[in-house]
């Protein structure tokens, strides 16, 4: 059975599903169309119920929990992982709250980034959707005054020279106390159950043979990283696959849940009457 499954080509992705696109692990008679695009380009594929199964962004996922059924492997929760805001001249926490007019170049309306950015700074209305790639460059620029920065460029901000404003990931651990849920990898409810739950199982199998293989999929890795260093590929692959990605355990759901829970409250998503998780 071949179905389309769409991720990034960001390290973490890459080294989650190295082992199974490349049957270094028994797929159960699963064949893969792959389809590499970035997070919010995922997240609309979703919208429209394109992919079989697919990455996307926790926040996006509760737009399409009607089509789309959450697996237990292969999700990107944690602590000290979240988004991030910077700059390029010092801006501090209450110049946000109290300036509104502030630009701020996003990695995208429905990405988890988003979502935290409007839990923390609910004022901040001026916002321009850019590729995540390319947002410390528009900083740099003098196109965005802020900048909501995911993945690797955690580690290149600093270098070169811009300044953290505040980290969200680190804000919603200190409201919470709970791993902040980021990306999940979702199923198509069209599909058999018994598919479903095989995926799921296929699924852990990667993940498991990347964390006992981790430079198996190197040079599959480095083919999509962007012209990333080695130490800065090994650096996101620690920072955003964990147990979590093996499995999400009641841990994990409980985040999932508490995500949800406190966006509907805040009118930012509408209740979801469906069972999210895979049973």
């Amino acid at each position: 059975m071949k179905l389309s499954l769409g991720f990034s080509p960001c390290p973490n992705d890459t080294f989650i599903f190295d082992a199974l696109i490349h049957h270094k692990i028994d797929t159960e008679g699963l064949e893969f169309e792959v389809f590499y695009d970035d997070v919010e380009t995922l997240n609309q594929k979703a919208f429209r119920g394109e992919l079989d199964i697919t990455k996307l962004s926790y926040h996006a996922f509760a737009y399409v929990a009607d089509k789309y059924v959450l697996l237990d492997s292969g999700s990107a929760l944690g602590y000290g992982v979240g988004p991030m805001l910077i700059s390029n001249v010092e801006i501090s926490i209450s110049d946000l709250e109290n300036n509104p007019d502030y630009k701020i170049g996003i990695p995208g309306k429905y990405t988890t980034a988003n979502f935290l950015l409007g839990l923390a700074f609910p004022n901040a209305k001026n916002k321009v959707e850019l590729v995540f790639s390319d947002i410390e460059n528009a900083v740099l620029e003098g196109r965005v005054d802020v900048g909501l920065i995911i993945h690797e460029n955690r580690f290149t901000y600093q270098d070169k020279g811009l300044k953290k404003i505040i980290d969200l990931g680190d804000y919603w651990e200190k409201q919470t106390g709970c791993a902040i849920p980021l990306g999940g990898i979702v199923a198509n409810r069209n599909l058999p159950l018994d598919v479903q739950h095989k995926v799921n199982r296929v699924l852990r199998k990667s993940v498991e043979f990347a964390f006992a293989n981790p430079k198996s999929g190197l040079e599959f890795i480095r083919s999509h990283a962007q012209e990333m260093s080695e130490e800065v590929m090994y650096k996101h692959i620690d920072l955003y696959v964990n147990k979590y990605s093996v499995e999400l355990g009641d841990e994990g759901r409980k985040a999932i849940k508490l995500m949800f829970d406190t966006a509907t409250q805040k009118h930012i998503i509408q209740p979801i009457d469906i069972d999210i998780f895979l049973t």
